[in-house]
């Protein structure tokens, strides 16, 4: 089957103002960090896949569709021209679907560049400020602390026992709170609270990462890993030591160390000259991560994609060894993670692209239904209450987003 034909046209934009007043508000598309970034509006195209090979056959569609399209870019920056978000299962045997979408039209921004790209003309769309939303509170779901703890305690077990090094083990929150007709106002929260993380939407995900799990543009390949986390305090004088301790702690190198690890040894076929940086201390508004930064150079030919699917799930979401940490986490977490911990971001026709982790983040679905995640790495030594401590911080993002009205 020949595959369709795209005609697309990118072009400067003389506006200054949020991108997300130009995001559809129901179903908003969003991949942004500083006020930079791409929003998108309507459905051109979408390509859904599920089961093992959902990256490789979402990774082909692409190619193929890339290939037969006709592009006109006035601008020539990474994310202009034939442009598609994306969003992945974390699980194999996830029964959510993968999904790459192409909107009727992006608006985009990087530095003091805005564009719009329309897909076959698009349609009209004028930015709009998003409608005041109401608040939900959202509660323990499935996993609700006491078998929170309980799944820690029988993860170390098998830690212990040598059966692997670390899992991550997640727990949930939900909420009904009924159709919304404008979603715009939570991600607008969520990227005034966390500038300097990818505040996201695509089929009804919306969060903001402080992962990213892989960056290509022009040849150079970049990924920011993290694992081990220490809170925030009001005073400076603590928060400093709270750093310098996670910096330091063992425990938390030794959680941080498994994952650089998968992540330098599922880059090396893909990118050569890759280095490393220490681990330092990464200050959130909320919490401190200990954070590593990889950089490397592309193997010619490799595309973005093609790295997403090599990358996930790293052990900073899964564990190590790779496969052990699935089984257990499938055997401990009583729901189906969906596309929460799974590649979120956007890939262009060049093959460049910037792809987070789906973390800090809640599906809402056309229903109102909301489910939040949040997880913590558990090693040997870990502890049920400091783990479920851990989480209380994670979710405080989508927890506070949603819990203020207008």
């Amino acid at each position: 089957m020949n595959p369709e034909v795209l005609r697309v046209r990118t072009e400067r934009l003389d506006y200054d103002g949020p991108l997300l007043d130009w995001a559809e508000p129901e179903h908003p598309l969003a991949f942004l960090r500083g006020g930079e970034g791409i929003v998108g509006f309507g459905e051109r195209a979408t390509f859904r896949h599920e089961g093992e090979n959902r990256i490789a056959e979402l990774a082909r569609w692409w190619r193929e569709l890339c290939d037969a399209a006709e592009v006109h870019d006035e601008v020539m920056l990474p994310g202009t021209g034939l442009t598609a978000f994306g969003s992945f299962a974390f699980s194999d045997t996830s029964a959510s679907a993968s999904v790459l979408t192409i909107p009727s039209v992006i608006v985009g921004r990087r530095g003091d560049v805005t564009w719009i790209t329309r897909f076959d003309g698009g349609f009209p769309v004028e930015p709009s400020t998003p409608w005041p939303t109401r608040s939900a509170s959202l509660v323990p779901g499935a996993m609700t602390p006491e078998r929170y703890e309980a799944a820690v305690l029988a993860a170390r077990q098998h830690i212990r026992a040598g059966e692997l090094g670390k899992v991550v083990l997640a727990r949930d929150l939900v909420a009904d709170i009924g159709w919304v007709a404008d979603k715009r106002g939570w991600l607008a929260r969520l990227a005034a609270a966390y500038p300097d993380t990818f505040t996201f939407a695509h089929s009804g995900l919306m969060g903001s990462s402080p992962e990213t799990l892989v960056r290509v543009s022009g040849g150079d390949v970049s990924a920011r890993v993290l694992a081990g986390t220490a809170r925030r305090w009001p005073d400076d004088a603590t928060d400093v030591h709270a750093a310098s301790t996670l910096a330091t702690s063992a425990k938390d190198r030794g959680e941080h160390d498994h994952a650089v690890r998968s992540v330098l040894d599922s880059l090396a076929p893909h990118a050569t000259d890759v280095t490393t940086s220490d681990p330092y201390p990464l200050r959130l508004p909320n919490l401190w991560h200990l954070a590593s930064d990889v950089r490397g150079t592309l193997v010619p030919g490799r595309t973005a994609l093609e790295l997403v699917g090599a990358l996930h799930p790293t052990a900073a979401v899964a564990g190590t060894p790779t496969d052990v940490a699935l089984d257990l986490i499938a055997e401990l977490e009583p729901f189906d993670r969906g596309r929460y911990a799974g590649p979120v971001g956007w890939v262009d026709a060049a093959g460049d692209g910037e792809w987070a982790i789906a973390l800090r983040c809640a599906l809402i679905d056309d229903d109102g239904h909301i489910t939040a995640w949040a997880g913590a790495g558990i090693v040997a030594d870990s502890e049920p209450a400091k783990e479920l401590a851990e989480t209380e911080l994670k979710f405080r993002p989508i927890v506070e987003a949603f819990g203020q009205a207008g």
